[in-house]
């Protein structure tokens, strides 16, 4: 059997790809210092699975405490969630954000270099592009963040591009996400924000189940069907299933990869009001509101890839993310 760490494999994204590991037979041994998550979440995966999780409560920056995780494990690689990911925070809160998502990775690599483990898998995201230049935007294009947590996760991406080119035996495989939604079609697994969510599914998810009293929509007068925001959204379940099917190439074949993680397809924001509300049987209130600064019209991945190198296609679609992500949201998790 093999074992991977996982770290922030308690949140939203980590418990996901925690699950696709322990399901594929993985040992897994999951860090979280639980900022953003939950210790039940842990318990969850136990029970989903089957299987024991070996949970460790770290903070990421915790040099002396990762070091003793490493050498007191034979991790094969690293499947590494672990970060702060609110844009808007990130504007306000900079520092934060650096010492959290770049400091905390320094600190990571050290223990795996230390203890001689050399593959990681690693979340980014696609808001390295900035601005797109053209659409669908492929891995080859230019990478011009308009935030700190986009300069961060391009910064982590550097340090690892600049591992594997200074000699080292560092294998990774870098994730550039597009836009995660969904829930495990258990009802058990998904996305409890805390506070105010940043991101469009969840919100939708507490203005259907009486939370929120409406949803304001930023911007219809955008350059697109409906003149709404159009973002590439992909299920969590098919976002998981991404990093086992990376991992296991980097692995097998000792080779990195640098890919996007999408459907290639796009959607507006009242395209997912209405998804929503089908799934949901609720008719949602939304408010029109003026444009936020640093939207875009569109936002879309060219994914082919993903399939051409690690076997890898988005199987679920819009539908999928909505009913599931309302099955999980009336939940009493």
């Amino acid at each position: 059997m093999h074992n991977v760490l996982i770290t922030g494999g308690a949140g939203y994204i980590g418990s996901h790809v925690a699950l696709e590991f322990l399901n594929a037979g993985y040992g897994v041994a999951v860090l979280d210092n639980f900022s953003n998550s939950d210790a039940k979440t842990v318990e969850t995966l136990s029970e989903l699975s089957g299987k024991v999780v070996d949970l460790h409560q770290i903070d990421i920056r915790d040099q002396a405490a990762l070091n003793t995780l490493f050498q007191s494990h034979k991790f094969e690689g690293v499947i590494h969630c672990a970060g702060l990911k609110a844009v808007g925070e990130s504007v306000e809160l900079p520092l934060k954000y650096y010492d959290n998502n770049v400091t905390g990775t320094l600190c990571l690599l050290r223990a795996m270099g230390k203890a001689n483990v050399t593959n990681i898998v690693f979340s980014s995201s696609a808001t390295i592009y900035g601005k797109p230049q053209y659409l669908p935007m492929d891995e080859s294009h230019p990478q011009s963040p308009i935030n700190p947590y986009g300069n961060t996760k391009l910064m982590v991406e550097w340090i690892l591009q600049d591992l594997e080119n200074g000699g080292g035996a560092m294998r990774s495989a870098i994730l550039r996400y597009f836009n995660p939604a969904g829930a495990h079609k258990s009802g058990r697994l998904g996305e409890r924000p805390k506070g105010t969510p940043a991101n469009l599914v969840p919100f939708i998810s507490q203005v259907a189940s009486g939370q929120r009293e409406a949803l304001n929509v930023w911007g219809n007068d955008y350059d697109t069907a409906d003149g709404t925001g159009v973002r590439d959204y992909i299920h969590i379940l098919d976002l998981a299933n991404a990093h086992l099917k990376a991992f296991q190439h980097i692995t097998a074949k000792d080779v990195s990869v640098l890919l996007n993680i999408g459907t290639g397809l796009g959607y507006s924001v009242l395209d997912v009001v209405k998804a929503f509300e089908a799934a949901s049987g609720k008719t949602l209130a939304v408010n029109m509101s003026a444009r936020r600064p640093g939207d875009v019209a569109t936002y879309l991945a060219k994914v082919d890839l993903a399939q051409e190198v690690i076997g890898w296609k988005a199987k679920y679609g819009l539908k999928d993310m909505c009913e599931d992500q309302w099955r999980w949201e009336r939940s009493d998790v």
